[in-house]
């Protein structure tokens, strides 16, 4: 189980996440959504243990995120942190030395389902390569929660199906999948719950498929209720 308790996170005088209470349980998967400045980001990099919160806690099977959950949660940047010098293959092995639980087999399985080679230079690839790559590498973990943000961003739309299979091939009972997005109909098809974040807030946390039943709505629609008027008048 992964939680946050009261959790805030200020940079000066801005105030990124605002006293969020969330929790997250294995065999599910998660859609965080919310427009550019809502705190997804912030907050997965806190639950990854790369930066500390402000006040709150985050746990990880009870205990506080730091160097052991590291160990146990796989979590996906949307910034390139690969060096310069690195091939494809650097980057598994990088990983291979870095990581208990990753395995290169599946690593390179995933990089040909992506259509990537081993030689290829980081620094040679397109913005939609670079995207598959950092997905392969963290999927070639076998880790007990995968946090991806903005998974789907730079890739073309028949690129994201097979992303979509990848991703849900690794769900099962005993993991959290936990992703970010502000692309709705893409998570609609892979989330069974979902959490919306605005401003630093959590405003909603659902079960979908209970939502659908009650109220007759989808993802896209309790979407368009929380954030419609502000995406209007951006």
């Amino acid at each position: 189980m992964l939680e946050s308790q009261s959790i805030t996170k200020k940079f000066g005088s801005k105030t990124a996440v605002d006293q969020v209470t969330m929790r997250f349980e294995a065999g599910h998967v998660y859609a965080m959504l919310g427009p550019n400045g809502s705190g997804k980001t912030t907050w997965m990099k806190m639950a990854a243990g790369l930066i500390k919160p402000t006040s709150g806690t985050v746990l990880f099977d009870g205990s506080p995120v730091g160097i052991e959950s590291r160990k146990h949660i796989a979590y996906m940047s949307t910034e390139p942190y690969f060096y310069t010098w690195m091939t494809v293959k650097d980057v598994g092995k990088y990983y291979e030395d870095f990581f208990e639980d990753f395995s290169y087999e599946r690593y390179a399985g995933l990089l040909k389902r992506m259509e990537l080679t081993e030689d290829l230079k980081t620094t040679s690839l397109s913005s939609g390569m670079m995207a598959k790559l950092k997905i392969a590498v963290t999927m070639g973990r076998d880790a007990m929660v995968y946090m991806l943000d903005e998974p789907f961003n730079g890739i073309d739309l028949l690129a994201r199906d097979e992303i979509r299979e990848c991703i849900l091939e690794y769900a099962s009972e005993s993991k959290i999948l936990l992703l970010s997005s502000h692309l709705v109909e893409e998570m609609e098809a892979i989330a069974d719950k979902a959490v919306f974040l605005k401003n630093g807030h959590l405003v909603d946390q659902v079960d979908l498929e209970e939502m659908r039943r009650e109220k007759g709505i989808s993802m896209a629609d309790r979407y368009r209720e929380i954030y419609g008027h502000e995406e209007a008048q951006a």
